[in-house]
């Protein structure tokens, strides 16, 4: 009776049936309702796509430089070179210490080579030997017309025969000042005419671009145009990096992106969809896309679309160094290490079985319910928390298995749904009373975990033990709760159960009516209280304390007379009904999201609402009650889409 070591149903189903359960009788009625007559929409495939799977390398200091070469990846960590093996950071001992930048290149002659540079030094590996090709410092690399070329402060390089040679005119370079230009086109100069200090070079639309702090310059022969863009400006003094990305010219600021089509340089900042714009590193990606690093995470970007992604989540550190991309693989270099983001075929289906999967090992599961894991931290382990709304978290689960069920129709989806559904029918239940749900159900002496400590509103918990003493439940419940049954139980009834399970689905929903009808439109607790939140009655509703939840409370009661009187065809539904509609809670219903004030606009209540509108439109049939609850949805779901909330 005790032994919890898998996160199977068999014990909680044993409860489930036992007693009032599936096989008590109650009318039930099938779905009924029409589609719509006009879709805008239409039925895709399954078709597979590339999904982001994440995992981190975490490192006690900064990863600065990275460069994925074959299949290798480097890394620079405090100055010295490592590579990545079975997912950890192994040192390269034959490497040069001081390791400051490196460079995958491929060019015409040798193919792909992976460079590095030092403080005093530039490195060049390939064929497995590693040489020494200059001797001093170089800010840059890039291939330009098929060759290496490299940058120091002040000149430009090519690399030829094995080693650099500086491409400086034997007259020195020119300008692009015309006032400085005679008849037969030579030039009086002054002074020599500098190239520096350069910060980045790269090749683009056939030209070698210099990044200087004054902004862009390209060498045109031997001449130094020193002003090429003709409209626009630099959005910041403050200057990155350079990436050649077709036909943009892309250099990285503290304030946006700088984009150079031809001599026209434009601005990407947060209004045109940067989710950040305090850039450092840029790269081109695999698929048409490019990365562009920030201080505050890395960030994709696909034609006008923006993909963000932030530390903890995807990234060991927020700020990024440096970005390597192999095949359909990201690398990102961040203060705490490294982030991996690879793209993976996936079908929805895959995905959906991936997180299915995470549910049952990460042991999310217990007694059919889902669970949010916290971390102990004096026990360096996670646990459960048996929590308020344990019913609510499963009825997520439930609902999303009858969905799935409804295209597979797999019996191994359907059995996962009956066994989901036995827990929440449990919750009504074990309360001993007829209609009364639970929160929560505690194993006594057996449950590990941390077992919710407040109630409602602040309250202490209300813990009630069963007469045999091995289990606890949770009272004071919410119309929360009351909602998550109606969604996800009527999901159930309608997509999945079969027989004595559809009479035992209609039956505790319209048990839950029942009790909310008999005792005065209130969820009664075990001690005779009506529970804080569980209210419906108009002297809660209509009165001050409860006014602002007339509008939605109104919604849930109505939403609980109708699927009951759908399920049983009981008159006193009806009548239910017909009281509500005296109180006048339908008129109240179409502002049932409340957008003021500010403090009382919270996310819970959306999902309230939403659980209530399928059952309350899949089993109305009153049209003008109807085009109410439809209004009230169109309203409620243009409000979200303002907030731009992302669950919804």
């Amino acid at each position: 009776m005790h032994s919890f070591s898998v996160p199977t149903l068999g014990l909680c189903i044993a409860f489930c049936f036992s007693g009032y359960g599936f096989d008590q009788p109650q009318a039930c009625a099938q779905r009924t309702t029409s589609p719509p007559e006009v879709r805008l929409y239409e039925s895709v495939a399954d078709n597979e796509y590339l999904q982001e799977v994440g995992t981190q390398i975490v490192t006690q200091h900064p990863v600065t430089a990275l460069a994925a070469y074959g299949q290798t990846l480097y890394a620079v960590l405090d100055g010295s070179l490592h590579e990545l093996r079975d997912g950890k950071l192994q040192l390269v001992k034959q490497a040069p210490g001081g390791v400051k930048r490196l460079f995958v290149l491929n060019e015409t002659l040798w193919g792909t080579t992976l460079w590095g540079t030092t403080a005093d030094s530039v490195y060049r590996y390939r064929d497995g030997s590693l040489t020494k090709v200059f001797t001093g410092s170089m800010v840059d690399l890039c291939v330009h017309l098929g060759h290496v070329y490299g940058a120091s402060r002040n000149e430009v390089y090519r690399f030829e025969e094995g080693k650099f040679v500086n491409i400086k005119p034997d007259t020195g370079w020119l300008s692009s000042d015309s006032t400085v230009v005679k008849a037969d086109g030579s030039q009086i100069l002054v002074n020599p005419i500098s190239i520096g200090p350069i910060h980045r070079i790269a090749s683009y639309s056939g030209t070698l671009y210099l990044l200087r702090p004054n902004g862009l310059a390209l060498l045109d022969g031997d001449v130094l145009q020193s002003q090429p863009v003709e409209w626009g400006m630099l959005p910041s003094d403050h200057l990155r990096d350079m990436l050649a990305l077709g036909s943009q010219l892309q250099i990285s600021t503290d304030r946006g992106l700088a984009v150079l089509r031809g001599a026209a340089l434009t601005t990407l900042t947060g209004k045109d969809g940067l989710p950040y714009e305090d850039t450092t590193c840029l790269a081109s990606g695999f698929a048409a896309d490019q990365w562009i690093g920030t201080t505050t995470g890395v960030i994709r970007k696909v034609g006008d679309a923006y993909h963000y992604f932030g530390a903890k989540h995807w990234l060991p550190g927020n700020h990024v160094h440096d970005l390597a991309i192999a095949d359909k693989t990201v690398y990102i270099a961040t203060s705490q290490g490294i982030g991996v983001i690879r793209y993976e075929p996936y079908t929805l289906r895959k995905k959906a079985a991936y997180f299915e999967h995470n549910v049952k090992t990460w042991g999310h599961q217990r007694l059919g319910f889902v669970h949010q894991l916290y971390w102990n931290s004096q026990d360096h382990c996670w646990l459960r928390e048996i929590s308020d709304n344990d019913g609510g978290h499963t009825a997520h689960y439930l609902a999303a298995l009858c969905y799935k069920y409804a295209v597979t129709q797999d019996a191994v989806d359907r059995q996962a749904a009956v066994d989901a559904y036995a827990a929440m029918h449990w919750l009504q239940s074990i309360a001993g009373t007829d209609g009364f749900i639970a929160r929560a159900i505690w194993a006594v002496d057996v449950d590990q975990g941390k077992r919710s400590t407040q109630g409602s509103g602040g309250l202490p918990a209300k813990w009630i033990t069963t007469q045999d003493g091995l289990w606890q439940w949770k009272g004071d419940t919410s119309s929360d709760e009351v909602n998550s049954h109606y969604y996800a139980i009527s999901l159930f009834h309608d997509l999945v159960a079969q027989g004595n399970e559809k009479k035992s689905a209609a039956g505790h929903l319209t048990q839950l009516a029942q009790h909310i009808l008999d005792n005065g439109w209130v969820l009664r607790d075990k001690d005779g209280e009506p529970t804080r939140w569980g209210r419906w009655d108009p002297e809660y509703l209509l009165r001050p304390y409860g006014f602002e939840s007339r509008g939605l409370n109104g919604m849930e009661a109505q939403t609980y007379m109708w699927t009951a009187l759908r399920f049983s065809g009981n008159p006193i539904f009806r009548q239910g009904l017909e009281q509500l509609i005296q109180w006048r809670y339908p008129a109240y219903t179409v502002r049932e999201k409340v957008t003021f004030p500010p403090e009382n606009v919270v996310t819970w209540d959306d999902e309230l609402a939403f659980r209530c509108f399928h059952p309350l439109l899949t089993y109305c049939d009153d049209p003008h009650l109807r085009s109410i609850y439809l209004r009230a949805l169109q309203r409620h779901w243009e409000v979200l889409r303002m907030q731009k909330v992302a669950y919804f």
